[in-house]
């Protein structure tokens, strides 16, 4: 089911905030889940950090199954059996209980690291007798009865550890999530102040009302972004608790002090090494293994800057420096790794910051973080970091040059650049249309490194083998764009059906991950990785038709239409009918 933002009968500043989030990403273990329990399989265990998705992904392993439910609190853990007070006698013995829950076809336990001492017991001797199906869910290191640690274990048990959801699922979450579009910038920074913590993640989103100040339409575009501090609501507030409510003053100083020198760590000399012990022991901040130390969250400090008085964070704020040398020290990195045909994950916070809190970022340096953001095939990205640089510098011939590049690769157009460019920035920044880089001397079959001279060479003659080869290759190095189009290339060329089949499977995976890419490699190979009811539908919603016209067409219902949308965005990697029209053009219909 699809929800519009536009539903006039909605006044709140989200789309319907009270309802689930869609169940996004965990398509493997949601599997695992349903096959651990079924009939002739003990369960198994779920394990992760708080807000990983555990309860969400449990729901849909259970939906549709005759389910008993339990869950541990924090109020009840003195109560004899108080998780199952509503399936056993009071006063009942464990034995008891044991024969009494016997029966159970499949038991559902959450929290189950909250569990009293006789509630964990029982659950631990369900599963030593195996003949209820169990599925238990618990936080990693949380304390635990010993029963619940030894289950947690997966000695017993199966064990599935959950990580947090990666930001490509986060950034299809915000998608739906949302009800907006988001800029990628604003993804990021979302992503990386809740690390993967959907509850935290929410809470984001419900301070962040739609048009009120801190969330805003993009002038250039149809997007929302977010631009300066996080706003202090009650929830945010109470998830930073432990370091709002610190009374000591010179653990305070020093919490402080970390805050407003991020994202830069701060050096162990000067500052007071008890403390530092205590809050360390406590999980406020963390000792890197270079003699530097940081807050232990990303929400800390920008929480700690958002409540710091006008005079007190003028103060802490003048000792933290410029970023001039940090911001050109990222610049060279990403540079280097450009250079080197190596454009995997970069690490590059100081850039991120400063846009996240409103901050001019130089031209140069923002012209530079699109071409990286491009030749990984984050093409928003790269548009968004190019816009950043153009908000301050209009006449940049680099960021001009990253914007047009990255648009035509969308599929879009961008605004002329001006008629005398003024590559602005150093040396190190500059990246003027007469560069070419290693996407660039691909595309034009000039040999670009031994990588590059492979894959153009491969394209030239024609070879399949080769393409995949190449493709492979950069799909490694972090070219997931340049990927995607090989293989995509390859699977007209193979001969072998199952060969092209794996190839253009391949090629939809990583353009998938492209941000909505919309090169002629590419078009028109998604179809083949949707059910035939969902190509009849995409078909349709992409020539204009309506859920309603489409439900009447082929005698569904609107919601049995929406779900089968759904399904088929998450697949194509799109987040609305907008993109339809283009994934379902055919190959033939554009020039290769």
């Amino acid at each position: 089911m699809t929800t519009s933002v536009r539903d006039a009968r909605n006044p709140s500043p989200w789309p319907l905030p009270s309802l689930p989030w869609p169940f996004t990403g965990r398509d493997e273990e949601l599997e695992l889940l349903r096959r651990s329990s079924g009939a002739g399989r003990p369960g198994i265990v779920v394990t992760g950090p708080p807000g990983c998705g555990r309860s969400r992904l449990a729901a849909e392993a259970v939906r549709g199954t005759d389910c008993v439910r339990v869950a541990g609190t924090p109020e009840t853990r003195r109560t004899a059996f108080a998780a199952f007070a509503h399936l056993l006698p009071e006063g009942v013995t464990l034995h008891r209980a044991v024969h009494l829950l016997t029966g159970v076809r499949l038991l559902l336990v959450d929290d189950a690291h909250l569990l009293d001492d006789d509630s964990a017991a029982l659950l631990h001797q369900l599963a030593v007798h195996g003949r209820t199906r169990l599925l238990i869910l618990a936080t990693d290191g949380a304390p635990a009865p010993g029963a619940v640690a030894r289950l947690r274990s997966g000695d017993l048990l199966p064990r599935l550890a959950l990580e947090p959801l990666p930001r490509e699922d986060i950034t299809r979450l915000l998608a739906t999530a949302a009800g907006v579009p988001l800029e990628p910038l604003t993804v990021n920074r979302l992503h990386g102040l809740s690390r993967g913590d959907l509850g935290l993640l929410r809470d984001l989103l419900d301070a962040l009302p739609l048009g009120r100040g801190a969330l805003s339409r993009d002038p250039e575009g149809e997007e929302w972004r977010w631009r300066g501090p996080v706003p202090v609501t009650p929830a945010l507030r109470e998830r930073s608790a432990a370091v709002l409510a610190r009374t000591c003053p010179k653990e305070r100083e020093t919490l402080d002090r970390l805050a407003f020198a991020e994202p830069l760590p701060l050096p162990l000399e000067g500052l007071d090494l008890g403390v530092l012990e205590r809050l360390e022991a406590d999980g406020l901040v963390h000792a890197d293994d270079d003699a530097t130390v940081r807050l232990a969250r990303p929400l800390y400090g920008s929480l700690l800057r958002a409540v710091a008085g006008r005079l007190r964070a003028r103060r802490l704020a003048a000792g933290s420096g410029t970023w001039a040398a940090a911001l050109e020290a990222e610049a060279g990195e990403l540079v280097r790794r450009i250079d080197g045909a190596d454009v995997r994950d970069g690490v590059a916070p100081v850039g991120e910051w400063l846009v996240g809190e409103g901050a001019a970022v130089p031209a140069g340096y923002a012209a530079v973080r699109a071409r990286f953001a491009r030749l990984r095939g984050e093409l928003r990205e790269a548009v968004a970091w190019a816009r950043e640089g153009l908000a301050g510098e209009p006449g940049d011939a680099g960021c001009h040059f990253e914007l047009g590049c990255a648009a035509a690769q969308l599929g879009e157009s961008a605004p002329a650049a001006p008629s005398r460019p003024d590559p602005g920035g150093g040396a190190l920044w500059a990246a003027t249309p007469d560069d070419v880089t290693p996407y660039d001397a691909v595309r034009q079959a000039v040999p670009g490194g031994d990588l590059f001279a492979r894959h153009a060479d491969a394209l030239v003659r024609g070879d399949a083998p080769g393409l995949d080869a190449a493709a492979a290759e950069l799909e490694e190095r972090g070219f997931l764009l340049l990927a995607a189009e090989a293989h995509a290339r390859a699977a007209r060329l193979h001969r072998d059906p199952r060969a092209a089949r794996t190839a253009r499977t391949r090629a939809v995976a990583l353009a998938g991950r492209c941000q909505g890419a919309r090169t002629p490699a590419l078009a028109g190979l998604v179809l083949g990785e949707l059910t035939t009811r969902q190509r009849q539908i995409v078909t349709l919603a992409a020539a204009g038709l309506s859920n309603r016209q489409i439900a009447e067409r082929l005698t569904l219902s609107v919601r049995t239409v929406g779900n089968h949308l759904y399904g088929a965005y998450t697949r194509l990697g799109a987040s609305d009918r907008a993109a339809l029209p283009w994934l379902v053009e055919l190959p033939d219909t554009r020039t290769a």
